[in-house]
């Protein structure tokens, strides 16, 4: 069955990890090893530091070009690439769950993502709007004009291994802009696949190929270089804090623009008001979905004293009852990790808690008997921790979950807006800003926490998990998740550049602010 769908996507045994219209690498070999068994599912040849450099000369020509097409007609080639992925939507998603892991309905869901975001960038290459302004001069026109940038460079991470890039690539498509493409090392596959996808298209439409640029190579290296290259003015990272920075000090310090999504440490407020019922599927999912591996992850549950007995209870039922197995069976909620190291991460920060003073409430263990061979298995981990706890400060990518009380138990419903004032602290208390949510049925506490008093993160959500953004909003956060937006609303304006035109269809020149000169 593997050797199906990656020949429906064209991928071989031995691949080549460099794309400019043609394919090509001849730098060192890249082994992809399935997170699920630990086997071979194929390699690649990796780019060196002169052959990147080809590709993004080869992007920008393809710019310059790219760049005079009407964008209606740049969105129609967008949504021949959306039809292309239903198309293979099955396939591809089955390669995703192959190579990261995540099971198949995720998988699948991470494809209808980018098929999403192309039906959106049609719509948005319609909708490329300026400004008209009142000039204070007499006889003349104000506006503002957005143009395409020129080259993207997009690095993305394992645990969305496709639908980053989209976000990315089909909003920057129709702005006008070329992508250069550098894919984790976990998952480059997947990447090469998506890239001879939209190859296909392009040589469909007779468009240079080299918009949809691909360079598989070691971070080290070409990576670096990515970081370095003033011929890219906008780099779009997705990845730890620990990349966030580095990304953002090599890039900002030449003046380019950045993009970034870093980490989470996502909170859920369970308050004494919540629906249980609709709360505990949307901890479950967002704590164990993707094996805790997404940057919307729920990472700390911060529950009223008075339910909080009840929610944990519950919850660890939920956690006993979670089929964790082979992402590519129907029945399995809970795929591997994605490394050993992330394992051990998880053991790391079971002990790190317990030596804090903490209690593992359920989980954490290491699976590793016959039935998970070769793999990277855990159970799930809830534990009980206070947020103060460098580990709980620290994001853990891995399936641990905190438990953290607040408010008085003897009082439930008080006064649950003043107490919701301790729960806004310990929420907010945390280095990172990425996704956040409140479960309550009391619209004061509802509407305190999408206020501008409430959550600091860029994703607020009532009663629904942090976990699922939808295309449509921007999809960002701050503090050390970075301040980047990607996806929909107005985020494709950072693909392009501003400008402010002031035409004078007059025979005379006035200066502004009245200024009289000679």
């Amino acid at each position: 069955m593997s050797d199906k769908i990656l020949k429906a996507l064209g991928i071989e045994q031995n691949n080549l990890g460099g794309f400019h219209g043609e394919w090509f690498g001849s730098g060192t070999q890249l082994d992809v090893i399935t997170p699920i068994d630990g086997s071979h599912i194929g390699s690649v040849t990796q780019v060196t530091e002169d052959e990147y450099d080809k590709i993004v000369d080869r992007a920008h020509e393809a710019f310059l070009e790219w760049r005079k097409m009407p964008a209606p007609r740049r969105g129609d080639i967008v949504r021949q690439l959306g039809n292309r992925l239903r198309e293979l939507k099955s396939e591809l998603a089955a390669l995703v769950t192959l190579e990261m892991g995540k099971i198949h309905a995720e998988g699948e869901g991470e494809v209808q993502e980018m098929i999403d975001i192309c039906d959106f960038a049609v719509g948005l290459s319609r909708q490329l709007y300026g400004l008209s302004m009142h000039s204070e001069r007499p006889d003349h026109r104000m506006m503002e004009q957005w143009h395409p940038l020129g080259v993207v460079g997009v690095i993305s991470a394992f645990n969305f291994p496709v639908a980053v890039w989209s976000w990315n690539a089909a909003i920057a498509a129709v702005c006008g802009d070329s992508t250069v493409w550098k894919p984790a090392s976990k998952t480059p596959l997947t990447a090469i696949a998506v890239t001879r996808i939209a190859e296909g298209v392009c040589r469909d439409n007779d468009v240079d190929p080299a918009i949809f640029s691909l360079s598989v190579g070691k971070g080290s290296t070409v990576g670096d270089r990515l970081l370095h290259d003033r011929r890219i003015p906008l780099v779009s990272a997705t990845g730890s804090c620990q990349v966030g920075y580095r990304v953002a000090e090599v890039v900002n310090k030449r003046l380019g623009k950045t993009i970034l999504e870093l980490g989470g440490n996502n909170a859920i407020i369970v308050t004494p008001h919540a629906n249980l019922d609709l709360a505990l599927p949307a901890i479950l999912f967002g704590s164990v979905g993707t094996a805790g591996q997404r940057c919307t992850s729920t990472r700390r549950i911060i529950v009223h004293e008075s339910v909080r007995e009840e929610l944990v209870s519950r919850l660890t039922k939920a956690y006993e009852d979670v089929n964790i197995g082979d992402p590519r069976d129907d029945k399995t909620l809970m795929g591997p990790l994605v490394t050993r190291g992330a394992v051990d991460d998880l053991q790391n920060a079971i002990k790190a808690v317990k030596e804090a003073g903490g209690e593992i409430l359920y989980g954490g263990d290491v699976l590793d008997d016959d039935n998970y061979k070769g793999g990277h298995w855990v159970k799930p981990c809830i534990a009980s921790a206070k947020n103060e706890y460098q580990i709980v400060q620290d994001e853990t990518f891995a399936p641990i979950l905190y438990i953290i009380g607040y408010g008085d138990a003897a009082t439930p419903k008080k006064d649950s807006v003043a107490e919701l004032d301790e729960a806004m602290a310990l929420h907010n208390g945390v280095p990172q800003g990425l996704s956040s949510a409140i479960f309550t049925d009391n619209v004061r506490e509802a509407e305190y926490f999408v206020s501008h008093r409430g959550s600091d993160c860029g994703i607020a959500n009532v009663n629904i998990g942090t976990s699922g953004a939808e295309i449509g909003g921007a999809f960002g956060g701050e503090k050390e998740t970075g301040g980047g937006r990607e996806s929909g609303s107005d985020a494709w304006k950072v693909y392009m550049r501003r400008q402010t035109n002031t035409i004078n269809w007059s025979t005379e020149l006035p200066l502004a602010q009245g200024i009289k000169f000679g």
